[in-house]
């Protein structure tokens, strides 16, 4: 079970680190109506919401030193290649592979590009400005491609938002880890703690076992960066992290975590 203290740390705002906090925000048609900055879950912290949500992949899919590796544009594509027509603004006139395809990944591309700049008229303004240069033959003009560029956009915040909470909420306990090896440091296993994180909500309706432990391990040497870890030792942190998602997400009432 997880302890009332874990719920209280993870029921944290994934910019200011403040407890309790509550959705802010309308995104235009987001995944499940979620907002871009929305923080919710079973605990109201913001793993639940932020993955709830929806997130994508960070391309090496989980390396580097901090959240400012680029979202994955394969995942993606195939993301919202699958989604597009069930969003509000769809319009059968226009395809994926020519109109859409375009304005989501520059969605995608100005979040990561842009850091931490919220989506606000001064931003729309530049964006709108530069799609002339990323439509490539997209036949979708700025008022029909803008919200499916908010839509990537808000995506994208998410995954990033996801990685910052989780990041920091591993690593304030990563010394008391049981499977922390002597040699190791955090960075060390960060990749473990990202799949991980990734992996629960990519497989919603799967439960940790020793198939998907194995299929993750299939993943490591992929997603692993410059960690020094092999999969036998990273594999507890992967599980660490796919539970405290699990248990911030609604509906668990009933799960303890194993």
């Amino acid at each position: 079970m997880t302890s009332s203290k874990e719920a209280r740390d993870l029921n944290r705002d994934p910019i200011t680190g403040t407890p309790g906090s509550h959705p802010i925000g309308v995104g235009v048609g987001g995944v499940g109506g979620a907002a871009a900055g929305m923080v919710l879950g079973a605990l109201g912290g913001p793993i639940g919401m932020l993955i709830g949500g929806g997130i994508g992949a960070i391309a090496g899919a989980s390396a580097g030193k901090g959240v400012a590796e680029k979202i994955d544009p394969t995942g993606e594509a195939g993301y919202w290649r699958d989604e597009y027509t069930r969003r509000p603004y769809y319009d059968p006139k226009y395809d994926y592979d020519r109109d859409y395809g375009p304005a989501y990944a520059y969605g995608a591309t100005a979040r990561s590009n842009l850091g931490d700049r919220s989506w606000d008229p001064s931003t729309e303004v530049e964006l709108e400005r530069e799609w002339a240069k990323a439509r490539g033959d997209s036949r979708l003009e700025w008022s029909d491609a803008r919200a499916a560029v908010q839509d990537s956009w808000g995506r994208a915040d998410r995954t990033y938002r996801t990685y910052e909470a989780t990041d920091r909420y591993h690593e304030s306990r990563f010394d008391q880890a049981p499977y922390r090896d002597e040699g190791a440091q955090y960075s060390d296993y960060r990749p473990a703690y990202r799949l991980g994180t990734q992996a629960r909500h990519q497989y919603a309706d799967r439960e940790w076992d020793d198939r998907l432990e194995s299929e993750l391990g299939e993943r490591w040497n992929n997603v692993k960066g410059e960690s020094r870890l092999g999969w036998d030792k990273a594999k507890s942190a992967a599980k660490d992290a796919w539970h405290s998602v699990e248990r911030a997400l609604p509906g668990d009432a009933d799960k303890d975590g194993r």
